[in-house]
């Protein structure tokens, strides 16, 4: 009973760390269901820090933002969580896909 009792807790534990950021999602998916465009973005979350051409008339940004960190046990020992956002528009300059990674 303990042993199935410490595998559901590692399964938990697990499925907690991995998944996708809420407060992100709440922002991005909307953002793509409304249409908003590379102005909007430019706007609203500045210039991208990277931009790439795609294929068939697709471009990607990407976007480099601190999400949080961990300090060590020394004093001023911080260790911050970059996170990266991907954002692919489409030939009509509308957000067609996001992913993000580090949030």
């Amino acid at each position: 009973m303990q042993r199935s009792s410490w595998v559901l807790l590692c399964c938990l534990l697990l499925s907690a760390c991995g998944g996708s950021n809420p407060y992100l999602e709440a922002s991005l998916k909307p953002a793509e269901l409304q249409g908003k465009d590379k102005a909007w973005f430019e706007k609203n979350w500045g210039t991208p820090d990277g931009k790439s051409p795609g294929w068939f008339g697709k471009e990607k940004w990407t976007y480099y933002r601190i999400a949080g960190g961990k300090s060590g046990p020394v004093l001023f020992n911080f260790s911050p969580n970059q996170c990266q956002i991907t954002l692919t528009f489409d030939k009509e300059e509308k957000l067609s896909d996001y992913s993000y990674s580090g949030c």
